[in-house]
């Protein structure tokens, strides 16, 4: 490891507790800052509503007014997503109805990166809608040194994932595919314990110049282009406990390591892919039958430059 990512490690990865909801609120009142949170949802009907109501349970009431805004971004779910959310109490916004005139794309990063059009926070935070136990911590673990610091503009949350009963067994593309890309091409960000992890915060100023990939790959490239537009030492990690959430299969495990892939290599060579595509095999009646897949390909550019979005702002 870098003598550099070792400094990094020491100076920038705290756990929750080292900052208290007090010292993160006066803060706050200091600074004038403001907080959004986004949930991106597609058919999370049986967790949504329980993270929804945590925060603001917990850190949306007159005696802790952490978070200003709580904004839920359904994709096209097919179940009640959208309903259990807003009964919660979340503003529910649909993916579509947010600049209509660019038609959707399926995927996480591209509602998340319609999500800056609706929410007006100084600090977003990026939390998944599948996390079971949720704890509000969450949020104000990783929003606390955005707040509490000036010099960081991008906070990750770190945890331990369980797989099942085993501890710590969770986060297998993390493992097999993004880590060693990361130590490989970008050994600076070799101290990130979850790079891929969906909870993470940031300053509205650096979201609004990043470009979004559309798909699995927005954790990856948001990441490692915070790395090149604001430094190492403007990145940051806090130590929110353990992430429980819905597991996904070894197949769209594998479309989701392509994906990744391809926004690295993207970044390494800024060159198209030769083929895009990745084929799996699935058993079926008479023998292995290949399924083949688009790898996401699409970026959505940086949100600054969205017209309407520099409307809403001036607003």
């Amino acid at each position: 490891m870098l003598e550099e990512v070792e400094r990094w490690l020491s100076r920038r990865s705290w756990s929750a507790a080292q900052r208290p909801i007090d010292t993160i609120l006066a803060a706050k009142q200091r600074t004038g800052t403001t907080v959004s949170v986004v949930l991106p949802a597609l058919d999370e009907e049986a967790t949504v509503g329980d993270i929804v109501a945590a925060i603001r349970r917990e850190l949306m009431t007159a005696s802790v007014p952490l978070v200003d805004e709580l904004v839920v971004v359904d994709s096209g779910s097919t179940d009640r997503t959208a309903e259990v959310a807003e009964r919660a109490g979340a503003r529910v916004v649909h993916r579509d109805a947010i600049l209509p005139r660019v038609p959707a794309l399926p995927g996480k990063g591209e509602v998340l990166w319609r999500s800056l059009l609706v929410t007006s926070g100084d600090i977003v935070c990026f939390i998944d809608a599948d996390l079971k136990d949720f704890d509000a911590g969450f949020v104000s673990g990783i929003v606390g040194p955005l707040l509490t610091d000036p010099d960081i503009d991008f906070v990750k949350a770190m945890y331990d994932r369980p797989f099942g009963a085993a501890a710590g067994q969770g986060g297998r593309v993390t493992e097999l595919v993004a880590r060693p890309l990361l130590n490989l091409h970008w050994p600076q960000l070799a101290g990130v314990v979850q790079p891929l992890g969906g909870e993470y915060a940031a300053r509205r100023s650096l979201l609004e110049r990043l470009p979004f990939p559309v798909g699995y790959g927005v954790e990856m490239a948001l990441l490692v282009d915070a790395l090149h537009t604001v430094g190492l030492d403007a990145l940051a990690q806090v130590d929110v406990g353990v992430r429980k959430h819905r597991h996904q299969d070894g197949q769209a495990l594998g479309r989701m390591a392509a994906a990744i892939y391809r926004t690295a290599q993207l970044r390494l060579s800024r060159a198209p892919l030769v083929r895009p595509e990745l084929t799996q095999f699935e058993r079926g009646e008479h023998g292995f039958v290949p399924r083949t897949y688009a790898v996401d390909t699409e970026e959505r550019p940086p949100m600054r430059d969205i017209e309407e979005y520099q409307v809403h702002r001036a607003a």
